[in-house]
């Protein structure tokens, strides 16, 4: 049975002092979690040692948002899977769309960091989606099939076991759009029958797959409803521990 996921991404917001208070805030508001639901928060570097201090004996888990593809080396201001996982991180956040929109991040380098990542143990949140070009074009199924074959689907059906998707409208991320819940319930259908062909249905039954496009607390509940959306990749709205929780709670 494949789990129900919140995942807060902070992007480049909250310093250790802030993240202690916000995750303090966050565990008081936890209760008693199903056991079908995961929580996880992705802080910036410098603060994901004190996460995971604070996070200790809860059920919130603490995932990098990125990390090289190498395993050490020459490249300076880079985080690597080692690094990552010396101080108890074992969820690494890949391909967001801002990675490869500033950074230069593209589907031959995203290979290779998952690769470096599942062969490191590491869980993966690994993103993709379409412009607003391409969903103006309709091609919007083309482009989100293309990154998982280029990307995932060399993978073993095995390692799928360490692989949670996240289906990130770029279109609606941080501008205030949101797909429709029938819009990401049709994407998310296309991506499990994409992994059906690939693999098989019952892995395709087996894989979260979130919807990262301006999820909050009024319209979470909605989307969550769709039978193939099985959580979300949240971001502003993971920054305030009441909008936060309240997203947890639309399940």
């Amino acid at each position: 049975m494949r789990k129900h996921i919140v995942a807060g991404n902070w992007k480049m917001n909250k310093n250790a002092t802030e993240t202690k208070a916000l995750l303090s805030d966050v565990k008081s508001s936890l209760g008693q979690l199903n056991s079908s639901k995961r929580i996880i928060v992705a802080p910036p570097y410098t603060s994901l040692f004190v996460a995971k201090e604070s996070a200790k004996d809860s059920l919130l888990e603490v995932a990098a948002q990125n990390m090289h593809q190498s395993n050490s080396g020459a490249f300076t201001g880079e985080i690597s899977a080692d690094m990552l996982i010396d101080i108890g991180v074992n969820i690494v956040i890949l391909g967001h769309s801002e990675r490869r929109a500033y950074f230069g991040e593209n589907d031959e380098i995203l290979r290779e960091k998952v690769n470096t990542a599942l062969a490191n143990g590491l869980e993966i949140i690994f993103c993709f989606g379409e412009l607003l070009e391409d969903r103006i074009a309709n091609n919007h199924f083309h482009v989100v099939e293309q990154q998982l074959t280029n990307v995932l689907f060399h993978l073993k059906e095995d390692d799928w076991k360490k692989i949670i998707l996240a289906y990130e409208p770029v279109w609606a991320i941080g501008t205030g759009e949101t797909a429709t819940p029938d819009q990401a319930q049709e994407m998310h259908q296309f991506i499990r029958k994409l992994i059906t062909k690939q693999y098989s249905d019952s892995l395709a039954n087996e894989v979260s797959i979130l919807y990262g496009g301006s999820v909050k607390p009024s319209n979470a509940k909605e989307i969550f409803s769709k039978p193939d959306v099985d959580g979300g990749l949240i971001g502003g709205a993971s920054l305030q521990a009441g909008d936060f929780m309240a997203i947890v709670d639309a399940f």
